[in-house]
């Protein structure tokens, strides 16, 4: 139950000369302090948090990667072609299902995928390793279908191990058909993702997924020498990601460009303990390649501007109630026992916020007010939420209340032994 207070002043009843005597002392001094321009309490107004300005994109997405919280979007939520940024997954893929040792050979379906290629021929043998690395330096699509096919049996099989990924992952709109990225559509649909699924399996790669370290090194990677198994080839693969020096803290990134999906890309930047992802769909078409640049510079700076890596932890709550029928435990009926409840010690919570957001908890108490009381049995929960700045809630942590000692019920027998000490001792 919640009770307010409120404030009450009452007056004495003036005469009409003392009435117009206050009036000009109210007078003088909302005078004095209009002139002054001290009217009123000060107001101290948290910092302005302004969105971010124009995007070029079609769909962006910013996302929080330690636990997928979607910081701001643009059609975050609508499919779109996502182009070379599928690249992403394939690797994922292929490093939780593959052998770096192992040798690929080249198909002809591998053989003749349109550009971008690293022009492998049917029947050449390669380390799947050194494909990894062709595939994401240099996105080159012949390679992809070689890793597909090697990995999965075939490209279609592939493909069902990256669309079960991304339900994993927790997308439930990304359609994958080619493990390249370039358009294609079938009777389930088209090749595409959502800006906000798009960061979400960046997220995964780089922070969840157990090969994420191997993930990192290789897109991180500035060049890569390799050869065939015969050693009758000799490649150089540069990386295209331009972006990867761009910024102070950018981890790792993949660009994309085809005809429907214009460009595209997805990136993460880590500082100052913050992991942000941007993803971003439909940033331009031919004449706009720099777009994508501007959008990601716009969205990293707004997150590095207005959010803050905090660690938040606090003592855990105690509580303690009388119970009328308890036993207590010197023996005496006419003592009332206290029983008291702990809540469980929370783990610190590390969380990003932004200017305008704070962490607040919430009790859910249920404590007993009547014996019996089990010693360490639930009687409620604290539950830590992350409050965003229009009052809308995200759950961090939920810890339990216990009770830190049992107290029996006082009956019949209980009384009376008290009694009978009383008379005989």
């Amino acid at each position: 139950m919640i009770f307010e207070r409120k404030g009450q002043r009452s007056f004495e009843k003036n005469s009409h000369k003392q009435q117009r005597y206050l009036q000009k002392i109210v007078v003088f001094v909302c005078s004095l302090l209009l002139l002054t321009g001290s009217f009123g309490l000060p107001v101290y107004a948290e910092d302005a948090v302004e969105e971010p300005g124009q995007l070029y994109a079609l769909s962006a997405c910013l996302l929080d990667a330690e636990n997928g919280r979607v910081l701001f979007q643009k059609e975050g939520d609508v499919k779109r072609a996502n182009a070379s940024t599928t690249k992403i997954l394939t690797l994922i893929v292929t490093l939780e299902n593959g052998d770096f040792s192992d040798i690929v050979t080249v198909s002809a379906r591998a053989a003749r995928q349109p550009d971008v290629q690293l022009n492998i021929k049917e029947g050449e043998r390669y380390r799947l390793e050194d494909l990894c690395y062709s595939l994401m330096l240099e996105s080159h699509n012949d390679v992809a279908v070689a890793i597909a096919e090697h990995v999965g049996g075939s490209v279609e099989g592939f493909a069902a191990l990256m669309n079960d990924k991304a339900k994993e992952i927790g997308c439930v709109q990304s359609y994958f058909i080619t493990p390249n990225g370039l358009d294609a559509e079938d009777e389930e649909g088209f090749h595409g993702t959502t800006a906000e699924e798009l960061a979400k399996i960046m997220a995964y790669c780089i922070k969840r997924s157990p090969q994420s370290e191997q993930f990192l090194k290789i897109t991180r990677t500035e060049s890569h020498t390799f050869t065939d198994v015969e050693k009758t080839r000799h490649f150089t693969c540069q990386n295209h990601n331009a972006f990867l020096h761009m910024m102070e803290g950018v981890l790792s990134g993949k660009t994309g460009f085809t005809s429907d999906a214009g460009y595209c890309y997805v990136g993460a930047l880590e500082r100052d303990g913050c992991t942000f992802i941007v993803a971003l769909l439909g940033c331009g078409w031919p004449g706009n390649k720099t777009y994508k640049w501007k959008d990601c510079k716009t969205l990293f700076s707004y997150g590095l501007e207005n959010y803050s890596y905090e660690i938040f932890t606090r003592t855990p709550g105690q509580w303690e109630c009388g119970l009328p029928n308890g036993a207590s435990p010197d023996g005496n009926p006419y003592v009332v026992p206290v029983v008291t409840f702990s809540e469980e010690p929370m783990e610190p919570i590390g969380v990003i916020l932004r200017k305008d957001e704070q962490i607040v908890w919430e009790e859910q108490l249920e404590l007993a007010t009547k014996a019996p009381v089990i010693a360490g049995q639930n009687y409620g929960s604290v539950s830590y939420y992350l409050e965003q700045a229009d009052n809308k809630r995200v759950l961090l942590q939920k810890t339990e209340v216990l009770a830190n000692t049992g107290v029996e019920e006082k009956n019949y027998l209980f009384c009376l032994r008290y009694l009978v000490k009383k008379i005989f001792y």
